[in-house]
């Protein structure tokens, strides 16, 4: 499948990825192109940007969730009938997990998708050292798939110089793409688990709107639009999503509070036959009507404590629904919901424990989770791989699951049985599709005992 793309990535984390990737993709969507935009890695927050942007949403590429197979069927799914796709990397471009190693880098999604890279390197401070930058990043792999850079952060007389360096220097194998100057009024405001949320972004369209004319400016959009139609066709075997026979309605938390979803991952919940209703744990006094599952999806209900602690109407409609045995996710944040506190502040009580702030990463990273004994996602014995990240924590995390890191350590988490999955990590659900299949089953049942 003819699938034109480019992946951006970083020197480093901080080297300005994001903002490149967010001035590319909407001066694309102002010359009207259909534009698919994708984010390497488990990362929740910048595909919310890219989704603002291009007004789909944006798909992860992980490839410790996935083989490669089910990432590049994923890539070229979500890219077809776009004229091109913006895949933007993950941390340094040969970071991956562990110090030394490349697994699930963006290096690696390069390699598994046969993927122009564009390499952004931060041009602050430095001028003829740039060189050695990209010659490094060249020489480390010699299947290194970097084929042009751009700076960010540098000057129009500094970029000038470097350009016709870059060109001499490498032979015609990097192209120079041009350069974004500091731009400190489009400056994106972060948090402790990254940048804030798009929707919380009053002038994020003023401010895309402004990348987009620089980039038009000072970038060459038509040597990226050539250089993306340079990647060769993806091959790949589709996924197969399995058909269930009962139509079911899933009411899943969608604010500023609960924002946190893999698109893909719900996307394929809905392919199997379900509705998908949203609804406000902040605002709206009740769940949607006839529903037969629940997912409290990961966000940041420590900042709306207070809101979500005044609305006693949903805590109690929530409490009351999972007493009664309505299948549910919570994944994270939606897991610190259902406990009895956040910060002092009364929330849903179902599950004992209070949550607190650790003030710093809790079991951050990757994990494979293995169901210790039968729960509604899974037998004793079955794991799907995941992702922690998250500074809080509660006094019950559960114990049904095993999460384990590569270096070999373990923990317990997770409170899960018929019905339910509540604790902090994260998954997705083309990681191990059973998992969507044995939820979904159980809100089948649900739909049945009231039928």
């Amino acid at each position: 499948m003819k699938t034109p793309r480019l992946l951006f990535a970083g020197t480093n984390s901080g080297c300005g990825k994001t903002t490149v990737t967010c001035a590319v993709l909407q001066a694309l969507v102002n010359r009207g192109l259909r534009v698919g935009a994708f984010k390497c890695g488990p990362d929740y927050i910048d595909p919310m940007f890219h989704s603002q942007i291009i007004g789909a949403k944006s798909g992860n590429l992980d490839l410790f969730f996935f083989s490669e197979n089910t990432l590049r069927y994923l890539l070229a799914k979500n890219a077809q009938d776009c004229h091109v796709s913006i895949i933007e990397g993950v941390m340094g471009y040969y970071d991956g997990m562990g110090l030394t190693s490349t697994k699930a880098s963006s290096y690696e999604v390069a390699k598994a998708t046969d993927s122009p890279v564009v390499l952004i390197v931060d041009g602050k401070g430095v001028s003829l050292s740039v060189i050695a930058t990209i010659k490094g990043f060249l020489t480390l792999f010699p299947d290194h798939h970097i084929c042009g850079v751009i700076l960010n952060r540098s000057t129009a007389s500094t970029y000038q110089a470097l350009r016709q360096t870059i060109e001499e220097h490498f032979g015609g194998r990097v192209k120079p793409l041009g350069f974004l100057p500091a731009m400190d009024a489009c400056s994106l405001e972060s948090r402790h688990l990254g940048l804030v949320t798009a929707a919380e972004v009053d002038d994020l369209r003023e401010k895309m709107q402004a990348l987009a004319r620089q980039a038009e400016k000072t970038l060459d959009i038509d040597g990226l639009l050539a250089l993306s139609e340079m990647a060769p066709p993806l091959a790949y075997v589709p996924v197969s999503v399995p058909q269930q026979t009962e139509q079911i309605r899933i009411a899943v938390a969608r604010d500023r509070a609960f924002c946190f979803y893999y698109e893909d991952s719900l996307e394929l919940l809905h392919e199997m036959g379900a509705a998908l209703l949203p609804f406000s744990p902040l605002e709206d006094p009740c769940l949607p009507e006839n529903i037969h599952g629940l997912y409290l999806g990961g966000g940041y209900p420590e900042l709306y404590a207070r809101q979500l602690s005044e609305n006693t109407a949903m805590r109690r409609a929530l409490r009351q629904a999972l007493q009664r045995g309505l299948p549910c996710i919570a994944e994270c944040g939606g897991f610190m919901y259902l406990t009895e506190e956040i910060a002092g502040f009364p929330m849903v009580g179902y599950l004992p424990g209070n949550s607190f702030d650790t003030g710093k990463l809790s079991r951050f990273g990757y994990v494979t989770l293995t169901a210790r004994e039968d729960n509604m996602l899974a037998h004793a014995g079955e794991s799907i791989p995941a992702h922690e990240f998250h500074h809080w924590d509660t006094t019950d995390n559960g114990d049904t699951f095993t999460a384990e890191k590569i270096t070999g350590r373990q923990w317990d988490c997770v409170v899960a049985n018929s019905h339910l999955y509540a604790g902090f990590p994260h998954f997705h659900f083309y990681a191990n599709p059973n998992f969507a299949t044995n939820f979904y089953r159980a809100c089948e049942k649900e739909k049945k005992r009231h039928d």
